[in-house]
């Protein structure tokens, strides 16, 4: 055994953080987005501990409905890196295939995806845990719209990134969407973070569909005015994916980086 050859290893590895922030984010990003969030659920546990008669309702509901979103935005984030992994970008954009058509087409993939583990979810749901997600009623149809809704924003805007930036970007289609569950209340409700975090809560569509949820299970009702809130963010972040996809889009074009898409 040979220290030098060791050390050829250990310098060749850790060379490779030096201009990689996917690598850095990998080993920073997954511990502190765990700790935020299981640290919220225990502080939530310990302080409405005598005062949480639906439990299982309110997690296994929460898990089935951020699986959701979960799979709306990787509907269409997987589904472009498979053009991306096939480098099949270039063919698709010098045909008459638009952008638009592009986004519709992924759109539905992911709306078949976010069907299919739905059902899936529900069934083992109901088998395991006699949790019926159905018992959330009429306003079951709303809340899910509005996760799918989401799911799509931060997938036309994982794509963009993607296109532009390529492979350090991949990153993205695992791992954006739940940059967004420490202040999207999945668990817990938006009282138990602290101000600064509950003032950003407040922009994410997500945080009023769950608290919407908890309100359904608890009192039986759903307030309008979370699920209003939520749908007009969701128009909001849209059209901020759309234009961003749009202004990535034209950066590619214009530099000649379809041509590198998949290297």
């Amino acid at each position: 055994m040979k220290l030098y050859r060791i050390n050829a290893i250990v310098y060749r590895h850790l060379s490779l953080y030096k201009r990689s922030p996917t690598r850095i984010m990998e080993i920073i990003y997954w511990p502190v987005l765990d700790l935020m969030v299981w640290g919220f659920v225990t502080v939530y546990l310990q302080k409405y501990q005598s005062a949480l008669p639906f439990f299982v309702s309110f997690f296994i509901g929460a898990l089935i409905l951020w699986d959701i979103f979960f799979r709306a935005q990787q509907g269409i984030s997987i589904s472009f890196l498979e053009e991306v992994w096939s480098r099949n970008l270039l063919n698709l954009f010098v045909s008459p295939l638009t952008p638009v058509e592009f986004i519709m087409g992924t759109l539905v993939v992911s709306l078949f995806k976010v069907v299919t583990t739905f059902l899936v979810t529900l069934t083992l749901a109901m088998f395991f845990y006699s949790y019926n997600i159905f018992s959330l009623g009429p306003p079951l149809f709303f809340l899910v719209l509005n996760l799918i809704l989401m799911g799509w924003a931060i997938g036309i805007m994982t794509t963009g990134a993607i296109l532009r930036f390529g492979q350090e970007a991949e990153v993205l289609a695992w791992g954006l969407a739940f940059l967004f569950q420490p202040v999207s209340a999945v668990f817990y409700p938006v009282s138990v973070l602290p101000p600064f975090l509950q003032k950003i809560a407040w922009w994410i569509p997500a945080s009023h569909t769950f608290e919407g949820m908890r309100a359904v299970v608890a009192r039986g009702s759903v307030s309008f005015k979370e699920l209003e809130i939520a749908f007009l963010l969701n128009g909001l972040y849209i059209l901020m994916a759309i234009l961003f996809f749009s202004w990535m889009l034209r950066e590619v074009r214009e530099k000649g980086l379809l041509l590198k898409s998949g290297e």
